[in-house]
């Protein structure tokens, strides 16, 4: 183990769905306590980064490594270590918000698949901290965005040092988004987590990010800081279209305008 803050690191990692090239040579770095905001445009390849962290596909080349080790390729003893929130989840029938947030503990549970009380304290903090409002409430009875809720509490009750999430207020109106994302940077801080958060709202993600990393045709265009990726130049080439970055009011974090009108 390092002495240093423990760090995920990508290190050039290359994937593809069958013959279709996804990332090349794609490279990160993440510490615990801090958030790594991933932007790009669509079909750029930020959820496939995800996918290939979590160990739901298998890079081509490269390599992705957690506290100076590499991730180790057994399912079980991986997502012990990187927990994911995906984007768009549509199953679960009438699963309850607590069975959802249980299976979040699958790699801690015994050969019997019984859960503990440790099992049942870590689901119970999930779920207080980001849906008390949603207890026994069933998946198919939650809109898309409670749905998303439901989702994060699964994979932070799985305290995994590594936090990936895709879209994690996709679908979340203003208050939620700004409440899950608020969120989000508290248990990156307080519970030293390195979050990976791929988000489409990129004056969202230039609020929560210590760092960011703007994908484009699955290449990293650019990154930084949330000063040094969100340029004028870089976003406008990227993402095609004119905009003007300008200070937040109140943080000061960059903020994108767009110039196009109707």
């Amino acid at each position: 183990m390092s002495q240093e803050c423990p760090t995920l690191e990508i290190r050039g990692i290359s994937a593809a769905y069958g013959h279709k090239n996804v990332l090349n040579e794609v490279s990160a770095r993440v510490g615990a306590s801090e958030v790594l905001a991933v932007i790009g445009p669509n079909g750029c390849g930020k959820s496939t980064l995800l996918r290939c962290v979590s160990g739901l596909l298998l890079p081509r080349s490269g390599e992705i490594h957690w506290d100076g080790a590499p991730l180790p390729r057994d399912p079980r003893e991986r997502a012990r270590r990187v927990a994911l929130s995906p984007q768009g989840y549509s199953g679960g029938g009438d699963m309850t918000l607590e069975a959802m947030t249980l299976l979040g503990r699958t790699p801690h549970l015994g050969p019997y698949g019984a859960a503990g009380r440790a099992d049942e304290s870590a689901v119970e903090d999930a779920i207080a901290l980001i849906a008390p409002d949603l207890r026994g409430r069933r998946l198919d009875q939650m809109s898309g965005g409670e749905r998303q809720r439901a989702l994060l509490c699964r994979a932070v009750a799985t305290a995994a040092p590594v936090l990936l999430l895709d879209e994690p207020v996709a679908a979340l109106d203003i208050r939620h988004q700004f409440e899950i994302l608020a969120l989000v940077k508290t248990l990156a801080r307080e519970r030293h987590l390195a979050v990976v958060c791929v988000l489409h709202q990129i004056n969202l993600a230039a609020a929560v990010a210590d760092s960011m990393s703007l994908l484009s045709t699955g290449r990293v265009a650019a990154a930084g800081s949330p000063e040094e990726v969100m340029t004028e130049a870089n976003l406008t080439e990227i993402y095609g279209t004119p905009l003007r970055v300008v200070p937040h009011p109140v943080s000061g974090r960059p903020q994108a305008q767009s110039l196009f009108s109707f």
